[in-house]
């Protein structure tokens, strides 16, 4: 605390003041970030989508147009309409630009994390996975055999998210999971429960988001999965 004394005929003035530093909000944080801000601020994902989740996480943009609405639009202008429905994707499926096309080991069985095969969101630009239908509490398996590398909780995104690393350079991600049974580390199989399927993180209602990864570039997971 500071003090200021005035002297005026007459009068005798103290102004008492207080200098602080203002605290960065994130209201300060730039709309277009840096390649090193994004990766300071995000340990999943590649750069674009990185961008995209800043862009619409950011404070002013969902002061204009609101989270929900923003994610709307993105949602229903890229993702593409036969993408939804049975598992078994369909013989005029829209090609991806980025997928990757490196053929994937089948000397271990490939199974279904889940026993409902019905596909609620369909693999996209803006979405480099799919959705498998379920309800909170169903027991959700890795789709290979496999070692945990990473385990995540977080009220964002992902939520309580596992990625399985099945060797090759290939990976799978689960994510939006109500419980997680296993530990960072653990060897598992395709008997081995990861947890159970929930609505943690950035969801809508009771999913398994599953992500697959060769070499660190995200393919359609129905390229992988049996039919």
């Amino acid at each position: 605390m500071q003090k200021l004394i005035i002297h005026l005929p007459k009068y005798r003035l103290t102004v008492n003041y207080k200098l602080s530093k203002r605290r960065r909000s994130s209201l300060d944080e730039p709309i277009i970030p840096t390649i090193k801000t994004l990766n300071l601020k995000y340990r999943v994902g590649g750069i674009t989508r990185k961008f995209f989740r800043h862009v619409f996480e950011h404070r002013k943009i969902k002061t204009i147009l609101g989270s929900n609405i923003a994610l709307m639009l993105i949602a229903t202008s890229f993702i593409p309409s036969n993408a939804i429905g049975s598992i078994n994707p369909p013989t005029n499926e829209v090609l991806i630009v980025n997928e990757a096309e490196a053929p994937i080991s089948t000397k271990v069985a490939i199974q279904l994390p889940v026993e409902v095969k019905r596909v609620t969101q369909g693999y996209g630009f803006f979405h480099p996975g799919i959705d498998l239908d379920g309800t909170t509490g169903d027991p959700i398996k890795p789709m290979k055999n496999g070692k945990v590398i990473k385990i995540d909780h977080s009220r964002f995104a992902y939520g309580n998210s596992i990625i399985v690393d099945h060797g090759n350079n290939l990976t799978s991600l689960y994510a939006h999971l109500s419980k997680i049974y296993v530990k960072e580390g653990q060897e598992v199989t395709t008997d081995t429960v990861l947890g159970e399927m929930g609505s943690t993180g950035r969801s809508t209602g009771d999913h398994l988001h599953l992500e697959v990864r060769d070499h660190g570039i995200p393919i359609n997971p129905l390229s992988v999965l049996p039919k």
